[in-house]
């Protein structure tokens, strides 16, 4: 069973990295890179700030606990134990992968950009942010799959990431409504 699903995730990954067009490549550099991203996340801010302006602050901090959350879970826990090479750190791909840009950490599996932005995506459906959670969706998706299209995750590790990712905003939203209730009880 274990090495269909190695099986299977190597050909859907191998298949998702072939999609590539060098037109692209610069594009999906970019989406992987965090820093391209501050205005998202001061929009973002903006955004709360507006909606929720009693406890704004609260909100946010759920959102930097989903990613704190996921950070960790992927880059401290699993990619020490699980140890499982990146596509482009697998010798037995070399020749099937397309690498752009640097390879990363030698472990990928799961992947924190993944798990990250899923989560804060998620953390928005669950806020009921629909315009806003719609396009963060999006841009979850298209960050995900820039891992694939660069040769540092495969399938599998994506997949994962979402999970984690999804758990982590479950677990904030859960400890945004309790702080939000005990500070609304002693305001």
């Amino acid at each position: 069973m274990v090495d269909w699903l190695n099986q299977t995730d190597t050909a859907i990954t191998i298949y998702l990295n072939e999609l590539g067009h060098p037109y692209f490549n610069v594009f999906m550099l970019l989406l992987s890179k965090r820093l391209v991203w501050i205005p998202l996340y001061l929009f973002i801010i903006y955004r709360f700030v507006i909606v929720y302006p009693k406890n704004w602050w609260l909100i946010i901090g759920a959102c930097i606990v989903t990613v704190v959350i996921t950070d960790q879970t992927t880059s401290t826990l699993m990619k020490p134990f699980f140890q499982r090479l990146r596509p482009c750190h697998d010798l037995e791909l070399n020749s099937l992968i397309t690498n752009i840009g640097s390879c990363g950490g030698k472990y990928g599996f799961a992947s924190s950009h993944a798990a990250n932005t899923m989560g804060l995506a998620f953390f928005l459906t669950l806020k009921k942010e629909m315009k806003l959670s719609s396009l963060i969706l999006v841009w979850a998706i298209l960050v995900s799959y820039s891992r694939i299209y660069l040769g540092v995750h495969f399938f599998g590790d994506i997949i994962v990431g979402w999970v984690v990712g999804i758990v982590a905003a479950i677990l904030a939203n859960w400890l945004f409504e309790k702080v939000s209730l005990w500070t609304c009880a002693y305001n």
